[in-house]
């Protein structure tokens, strides 16, 4: 079995002390390829060059809702930038979205800036990897005016059966993550085991989003193969027939193979 891991924050510690060994026990367990998504603008460079260095990892750009603070006008115009420049393993504009979560929100900022990230994403004609708490039908709302044509993902899923199938009328991909190896998780496990499989995604969120077992723990890119071994007790098809769909799926989306040409302007 081989697996992608559509959603790994690989520049941020245990991670960025270790890339050799932590890509080793990746691969190990079948995980041969890694979307590293960036959180701000201080961190493009870093994603960037580690996407370079490492054969495994791919870049992903973008200006996350959770520290909204951080963010500024010229942070966009950087971001466009690198854009232009297109760096050979830039695969998507993210992690991006919406959070309401926090006790200050800044939610009108937080649509302000999703909206001109979308906008850079239906320029450049590159998906997006999509941050969503407490902000599912908010954040559905915004994409329906939006016609990207690369589409993205929905990350770290844990909304509801409605919620989902509404994403994925719009043409996005849900990403399924540690959520579902948590027997309590009955709602999310419910959604995952009756959504079309065409429209999933492996994720682990490392180092945050850990799974069942392993609380207090960083997470890891390697424990994407126990997402899928819960995934694969939820539904009805082969591990063998999920493993493989998870596969086309991330390298359909983010072309990640030369047998899916990135698309250019």
């Amino acid at each position: 079995m081989k697996f992608i891991d559509t959603h790994c924050h690989f520049d941020f510690p245990p991670f960025e002390g270790d890339i050799s060994g932590s890509l080793a026990r990746a691969a190990e367990a079948g995980v041969e390829k890694i979307i590293v998504p960036a959180i701000d603008a201080s961190r493009f460079e870093r994603v960037c060059a580690l996407a370079a260095a490492q054969p495994a990892l791919y870049a992903a750009l973008g200006l996350h809702p959770i520290v909204i603070e951080n963010h500024q006008e010229a942070h966009l115009d950087q971001l466009e930038t690198l854009l232009q420049q297109r760096p050979r393993k830039l695969v998507a504009i993210g992690e991006i979205g919406l959070d309401l979560y926090r006790d200050d929100p800044q939610f009108d900022k937080q649509q302000r800036f999703l909206e001109a990230q979308l906008k850079l994403a239906k320029a450049y004609q590159l998906p997006v990897i999509l941050h969503s708490r407490r902000t599912h039908d908010k954040l559905a709302q915004i994409l329906r005016r939006y016609d990207l044509p690369r589409r993205g993902v929905v990350h770290g899923f844990a909304g509801s059966l409605q919620q989902a199938q509404a994403f994925i009328k719009l043409g996005y991909a849900i990403g399924i993550g540690g959520t579902i190896t948590y027997e309590r998780a009955s709602k999310t496990r419910q959604t995952v085991a009756q959504l079309p499989l065409s429209s999933l995604l492996l994720e682990t969120d490392a180092p945050d989003m850990p799974l069942q077992g392993f609380q207090g723990q960083p997470n890891r890119p390697e424990r994407a193969r126990q997402v899928w071994e819960v995934l694969c007790s939820l539904r009805e098809e082969s591990p063998e027939e999920i493993a493989d769909a998870l596969w086309h799926n991330s390298q359909q989306l983010f072309q990640l193979d030369p047998a899916f040409p990135a698309l250019r302007n």
